[in-house]
């Protein structure tokens, strides 16, 4: 990955031809389980080949909300996604703390290897903070229907949890999608607005921006990049 500043305040994300991995949790405050996971997916910002040859991201879910304690950071959207990928495995069922590498089920408590597979670049300039361009230019020149999707990313985020199976510990969270914009390219370029922040939760000190691109009505991503924001 790439990241460059203009004296006009555009960002520049571009990604290498080779693929880089999209790496997701899904995750809720609500789970026992989920903060030893959380600690590991946090512990990637110390990686050099963060951005370069991963882009991780966390989707808080909203199942166990039932438990006693609504997690500020998940989404009944999140929820579908990961359900989404159950029905896409023939699974008949969801769970925390939960990996997904590229679009597969991923269980291995390694950093992700570098990918030789040839995707394309994907590139995504970002202006002034707010306005877009994302351009995929695929590994194969065949041009095909595509969506980008475009998430923005929240570090440092912290909960005093008073209820639920975590009732009394202080959880900390990196990499949540705290707000996430999906469009449908055409010729492999589109213009957007990078997603306002739409969770709540206490203000994150540092941000990042995830951007992946699909074939149209799939979920498995092609390509992938990321960055920290200025």
């Amino acid at each position: 990955m790439l990241t460059t500043a203009s004296a006009g305040a555009e960002t520049v994300f571009e990604s290498k031809p080779a693929r880089i991995h999209l790496l997701e949790l899904y995750t809720s405050e609500g789970c026992s389980s989920c903060p030893p996971a959380e600690a590991w997916l946090g512990n990637l910002k110390k990686e050099p080949q963060l951005w370069r040859d991963f882009v991780p991201i966390a989707f808080h879910v909203d199942y166990w909300d039932h438990l006693g304690w609504r997690d500020p950071f998940a989404s009944k959207i999140w929820t579908a996604r990961q359900y989404d990928y159950s029905a896409r495995w023939k699974s008949g069922s969801v769970y925390t703390p939960g990996f997904v590498l590229d679009g597969r089920e991923w269980r291995n408590e390694s950093v992700p290897s570098p990918s030789a597979e040839a995707a394309g670049v994907l590139t995504i300039r970002l202006l002034n903070g707010e306005r877009v361009t994302a351009t995929f230019q695929p590994a194969s020149g065949v041009g095909r229907n595509y969506e980008i999707h475009l998430a923005r990313l929240g570090f440092e985020l912290s909960t005093d949890v008073k209820a639920g199976e975590n009732s009394g510990r202080k959880l900390r969270h990196d990499f949540v999608v705290l707000s996430l914009t999906n469009e449908v390219m055409q010729g492999g370029t589109k213009e957007l607005r990078f997603p306002a922040t739409a969770s709540g939760g206490t203000a994150n000190t540092r941000g990042a921006l995830a951007a992946w691109v699909t074939e149209a009505g799939q979920m498995e991503p092609i390509q992938a990049v990321g960055g920290w924001l200025p």
